[in-house]
């Protein structure tokens, strides 16, 4: 699924690309939709993730993570759960809290031309500030609870769209696609006080592809309002929190086999849905 979008998304821009080059508008009477603009937009993320959701061990302080953390016994020292959110409580018991949403903001500098007497191509940069926090918590038998967090703080994209324009030219429905390089803050929080975690490459880039669709209208010859869905996928792989002894006993699961364990996300794919509203000047 992530290499279809990231392909989706590679394709959008190649295919806006030469359109935009060689694009003929002999025969246009609307001139809308045609030339540079700037915009800015309102947006509002939320992060797009599954119940299932979890994290994962690798008790030998490596990279073969599996799904357990065997204790002393043979038993998985995480048997009480996980949950898709941020940990209310010690115990899976308690509940979890959801994702946080957030308002960001949008601007972009583009170029649109008319191609034939309804289409429209066009090709922008757009850099975004804010984003939506996802939480992930895993509850060991201690009773303690683990939880993960990732926040996107910001992040610069190049993307093609493609559309129709019929009638007078002043509307403009599209779809949109390209590719995305955001700014994640990792952070981990846990109730155990007894052994020593450290988050591993806690502020990360990561490259990702975006896909979505939108509506234009021009409001007066150079200004337009506009609506768009986007949906962003970052490949959000390198982070991992590394356990160590601190003052747990040599029993303690996080160092039973090998001195220290790494914990990481399950899904290490990030998805975020987001929903704009749009104004922009078309010079």
């Amino acid at each position: 699924m992530k290499s279809h979008l990231y392909l989706a998304s590679i394709l959008a821009v190649a295919a806006a690309s030469p359109v935009v080059a060689q694009s003929d508008n002999a025969g246009m009477d609307s001139d809308y939709f045609s030339g540079p603009y700037v915009s800015a937009s309102v947006n509002g993320d939320f992060v797009n993730d599954g119940a299932s959701e979890r994290i994962v061990f690798d008790p030998n302080g490596g990279t073969d993570f599996q799904t357990n953390l065997p204790t002393v016994t043979g038993g998985n020292a995480f048997s009480p759960g996980y949950c898709a959110g941020e940990a209310l409580g010690s115990q899976r018991a308690q509940g979890c809290g959801d994702d946080d949403s957030a308002i960001s903001g949008s601007i972009r500098a583009g170029f649109d031309t008319r191609v034939g007497n309804f289409a429209v191509a066009g090709l922008l940069v757009e850099g975004t500030l804010g984003g939506a926090t996802d939480y992930t918590t895993g509850f060991s038998t201690t009773p303690a609870s683990y939880t993960f967090r990732r926040e996107v703080e910001g992040s610069a994209a190049l993307r093609g769209r493609l559309g129709i324009s019929p009638g007078d030219g002043r509307g403009l429905l599209y779809a949109t696609g390209g590719i995305v390089y955001g700014k994640i803050d990792h952070d981990f929080a846990t109730t155990n006080t007894a052994n020593a975690f450290e988050v591993v490459e806690g502020d990360d880039w990561q490259f990702g592809g975006q896909i979505g669709m939108g509506g234009e209208l021009m409001i007066t010859d150079n200004l337009s309002f506009g609506v768009e869905y986007l949906h962003t996928r970052y490949d959000d792989d390198d982070s991992y929190v590394a356990v160590t002894q601190g003052t747990a006993p040599a029993t303690n699961p996080f160092v039973l086999q090998g001195g220290s364990s790494n914990v990481r996300l399950s899904n290490t794919d990030l998805n975020i849905d987001s929903f704009r509203a749009t104004v922009g000047f078309h010079f």
